[in-house]
């Protein structure tokens, strides 16, 4: 389905036409309708699938419907998501939708200075883009009210709860306007995600677009077994017989993204490192070099799991596993977006063979083993039954000697 056939604002079908944007995502097509009558939504999807303008476009239509003069420090829309690159970028794409409107948008998040951003909020913005933890420190501060929020999105709803951000979002939604609408969307379903969405949402419609916790079809997943030790060294020779570029690659701590950052440094290889302690100006100079192809490897820790979006990125590689298999959904998610092929590539030493069975049984497919000549490793089950023979063997050797040494025992006695 086309987006002429919205009948959208005039001023957000050129915005549309701008974007290069022509027939619609599936999600698009599946929520665009019913958002803009003022539904509340939960919607399954995947990252990549167009998304952002399946929530914004309906709000920005109804602002414009309703048009309503600008208020200080009190904005008619919230958008709450759980990371500060991700809020930078929704900002970027309300403004580029809003682009030919006089609405006013404003992103508020941690890691930066407060005094911008209550300027911002006292002058007034329709639309507000906030992380939680943020949005309470304007609160307690009274430097915003979010009694005339009629319109609330929670973006990534999943991984905010992941990240603990329960509490927050709760005591927020308490402080919007009673008669909202509020469109709640994630990637993956839980427990804790079907409780909240009760709790916020009234008399809503559920939209799938596609299996609980599925990755994009768009992906190739392909494991190489080697040791933890020689993951350096592997990642080195495929970068050279492959010629990646543009990589993104994801470590499970801080540390080991450093130590990997110092190894490709030291091979001249461009790369940068983007986790929890960098400032948020590195971490943004980091991602705006990778995406203008500055930097081959763009190094990120599980705090940009959800917050980086690069258009056409191709190769997504775990260098370890992440501890849940729900985060290996959200990490490859940065790959294969929009009907693109995208690759997800992952490093599994032998004490990690047993996080690929828990993410294969997730997925609902096996992953492709391929193994590197001169990384070759035995994989645990190999190990294991290994070990189990040699014990069998040990065991019954054990026994033998037993009886030898007792018969002899036995003959000495006799004499």
């Amino acid at each position: 389905m086309k987006f002429s056939t919205l009948n959208l604002a005039a001023p957000l079908a050129q915005a549309i036409a701008r974007c290069g944007y022509d027939e619609m995502t599936p999600v698009q097509e599946k929520t665009i309708p019913n958002a803009r009558r003022g539904i509340d939504l939960l919607v399954h999807a995947q990252t990549g699938t167009g998304k952002t303008a399946a929530f914004a476009l309906p709000i920005l239509q109804q602002m414009l419907d309703k048009p309503k003069d600008r208020a200080s420090a009190s904005p008619r829309a919230l958008v709450l998501t759980p990371t500060r690159e991700l809020a930078e970028q929704l900002a970027e794409a309300f403004v580029r939708y809003a682009q030919f409107t006089q609405l006013s948008i404003c992103a508020v998040y941690g890691g930066v200075k407060m005094g911008g951003q209550s300027n911002k909020l006292k002058a007034g913005v329709d639309i507000l883009i906030a992380t939680p933890g943020r949005l309470l420190e304007h609160m307690a501060l009274n430097n915003l009210t979010l009694a005339n929020a009629e319109f609330v999105v929670l973006d990534e709803a999943d991984r905010m709860l992941d990240m603990g951000f329960i509490g927050d979002v709760t005591q927020i939604m308490e402080h919007t306007a009673k008669k909202r609408q509020t469109l709640l969307y994630s990637a993956t379903s839980s427990p804790a995600v079907n409780e909240l969405c009760h709790k916020i949402l009234n008399n809503h419609k559920e939209v799938r677009l596609s299996k609980i916790n599925a990755t994009a079809d768009t992906v190739n997943h392909v494991m190489y077994p080697v040791e933890e030790a020689r993951k350096i060294d592997l990642f080195k020779a495929l970068l050279k017989e492959h010629n990646w570029f543009q990589i993104l690659v994801f470590t499970s701590t801080k540390e080991q993204a450093d130590r990997l950052m110092a190894a490709l440094k030291q091979s001249k290889i461009e790369a940068a490192v983007c986790h929890g302690d960098k400032s948020q100006g590195s971490r943004r100079r980091a991602l705006a070099d990778f995406k203008s192809a500055k930097l081959q490897v763009l190094i990120a820790t599980e705090v940009a799991a959800r917050g980086l979006d690069i258009q056409g990125l191709d190769f997504v590689l775990n260098y370890n596993l992440p501890y849940l298999p729900e985060d290996y959904v959200h990490r490859i998610g940065r790959t294969g977006r929009a009907g693109n092929t995208g690759n997800a590539i992952s490093f599994v030493s032998r004490e990690e063979e047993r996080t690929v069975e828990r993410i294969e049984t997730l997925i609902g497919t096996k992953i492709k083993r391929v193994v590197k000549k001169g990384f070759e490793v035995s994989d645990r089950k190999s190990l294991l039954k290994s070990i189990s023979s040699k014990r069998r063997v040990s065991k019954t050797n054990k026994v033998s000697t037993t009886r030898i040494t007792g018969n002899k025992v036995r003959a000495r006695k006799k004499t």
